[in-house]
């Protein structure tokens, strides 16, 4: 999966880390990310995040 980091960003906006899984994909979603943005956090392993430079990690690995 192909994740366009600027809109990575943009979807992750106001997101306070610590973050779980839950709080990052719901943020993503108010802020009407697209759809491979969305698949990417929905993929997410569950657990707390304490960065965007960790969620983006993550999105990398599982891609």
């Amino acid at each position: 999966m192909n994740v366009n980091p600027i809109e990575m960003q943009k979807a992750l906006g106001g997101v306070h880390y610590p973050a779980s899984k839950q709080d990052i994909v719901g943020t993503a979603q108010k802020h009407k990310a697209g759809r491979d943005v969305m698949e990417a956090l929905k993929s997410l392993p569950e657990k707390e995040y304490d960065s965007p430079a960790a969620v983006n990690k993550e999105v990398r690995k599982e891609s």
